[in-house]
């Protein structure tokens, strides 16, 4: 079948996703790329870890706060020049940063940069389920898969090789001729694929939403410096965020046209497969972030090496998500994901047993063996919800996982970092065992590391039986004839 835009007009569909993945790949990569390159930045910026830290905290934030609005642009600015628009806006990022020789003017770039990966990301599952007829909606999402599991979990490697190799400035200025490249080649095949209408923006639910889904995250963010306790850095912000967050929700359920659906949650399928892939985003990052640190402290592992320890883990699951996808259309989602939650759940508790002499070559394959896991839920469990929704609803299923997710990894971060960080303090030896036998504080302080990075992955199995629990209640092939009029399903 012949594939046609919004105005009836047919197009190239392979060439238009080619730009598409690409694309999105680059600006996703984004998400992890300062994943190692935050030491070095500290000595090159002359800036403490607190400070450096908001290069990555700034981007998740403002990241986080555009996802909300992404459904009404969607549906409001033609989708070929709010897609090239958003790459132009990375690409000034991008080249802000790559030519930084301060902090101000990078974390500018950085944040520049999120702006358009707020739209780039949920912009990408829209397009591809709307140009995809219901049954291989399984494959285009598999291909999204591609882009959103590989590039994130690729970042810390190639952070890791070009720190290592080349000036930190190099980590943005390679991404600039793909990022040209993709515009000039948008400007032909890119092309307006989602019915669009002038529907006014509702600017007191952007406010409110900004207001709330940015302290949330922020509140979140500090956690693994400030720890739960404090008042002013994340006890308020949590609590305003929540406050806020309720007010938008309130608003969204009572206005005629809100600006994010929030009713989406109504449908079983829907929310179940929200919660799944929000846990297994969760799995994903947080062995992202742990891992490395525990190759790193305890086995003494440069960055570029720790980084190559997770690469096989990172192509499988660029390798798979196609192919889960493919599988999702000819089965449905409920085997496979159950499938997935059982491998994940067995993959990870192996973990909880570190030592300081665990094989890497076991690390290597565990880590692959979670990261094929997640790659048979992540995007057929997607894909299974948003198969729930019809029309314009489908944008507002995109943005409501799309948040929900990003504020669900960022919660499920600081509960494994702080987690991991605390038991470490609680455990260390006394300053004066330093002086007085210092091969005993060695040892000492390697237990007080090893039992932090157990109890983390304690956390993340917790998670893993968390969503091997929901994926009972998933259905195989949801209905995709739901639609919400009023808040009401007819």
């Amino acid at each position: 079948m012949e594939a046609v835009d919004a105005q009836g007009k047919p197009f190239n569909r392979g060439l238009l996703v080619a730009v598409l993945l690409i694309g999105t790949f680059v600006t996703v990569l984004n998400q992890t790329v300062l994943a190692t390159a935050l030491p070095t930045l500290m000595k090159s910026l002359d800036e403490s870890l607190g400070t450096v830290q908001w290069l990555t905290t700034g981007f998740m934030l403002v990241n986080g706060i555009l996802i909300p609005i992404s459904a009404w642009l969607s549906h409001r600015y033609n989708t070929k020049w709010l897609y090239l628009g958003s790459m132009v806006i990375f690409l000034i990022g991008t080249t802000i940063s790559a030519t930084a020789h301060t902090f101000p003017q990078l974390l500018t770039g950085r944040l520049i940069q999120a702006v358009a990966v707020g739209v780039t990301m949920p912009l990408l599952q829209v397009i591809m389920l709307s140009i995809f007829p219901a049954e291989k909606r399984g494959t285009a999402m598999g291909m999204a898969g591609l882009v959103i599991g590989l590039a994130p979990a690729l970042g810390p490697t190639l952070s890791g090789w070009i720190i290592d190799n080349y000036k930190w400035q190099v980590l943005f200025g390679v991404m600039i001729p793909i990022i040209l490249v993709v515009i000039i080649a948008g400007l032909f095949f890119m092309k307006p694929v989602i019915h669009t209408g002038k529907e006014p923006l509702d600017f007191w639910s952007f406010i409110i939403s900004t207001i709330g889904f940015g302290s949330l995250l922020y509140g979140f963010s500090e956690v693994s410096t400030q720890g739960w306790g404090d008042v002013k850095y994340v006890i308020l912000p949590l609590l305003i965020g929540v406050i806020f967050i309720a007010f938008f929700i309130i608003r969204q359920l009572t206005r005629e046209k809100p600006l994010l659906q929030v009713h989406v949650f109504q449908i079983k399928q829907f929310a179940l497969t929200t919660i799944l892939s929000s846990i297994v985003l969760i799995a994903m990052i947080g062995a992202e972030l742990v891992i490395p640190q525990y190759l790193q402290t305890v086995r003494g592992m440069s960055p570029f090496h720790a980084g190559l320890t997770l690469l096989p883990g990172a192509l499988l699951i660029g390798f798979m998500s196609p192919i889960t996808g493919r599988i999702y259309d000819k089965m449905g989602a409920k085997r496979l994901i159950i499938a997935g939650m059982i491998i994940l759940t067995l993959g990870t508790l192996p973990f909880t047993f570190l030592t300081e002499n665990t094989p890497i070559i076991n690390v290597i394959v565990l880590y692959s063996l979670r990261m094929f896991a997640i790659s048979m839920v992540m995007m057929p469990a997607t894909t299974s919800g948003m198969q729930a929704l019809t029309g314009s609803l489908v944008a507002h299923g995109t943005a409501v996982n799309n948040t929900t997710r990003q504020v669900a990894s960022s919660m499920g971060t600081a509960v494994m970092i702080s987690v991991l960080s605390n038991v470490i303090k609680n455990n260390m030896p006394a300053k004066s065992v330093l002086k007085d036998a210092p091969l005993e504080y060695k040892n000492q302080a390697l237990s007080a590391a090893l039992n932090g990075y157990h109890a983390a992955f304690w956390i993340a199995t917790g998670f893993a039986i968390a969503g091997l629990i929901v994926a009972l209640f998933v259905a195989d092939k949801p209905k995709n004839t739901v639609i919400i009029e009023g808040g009401k399903k007819v």
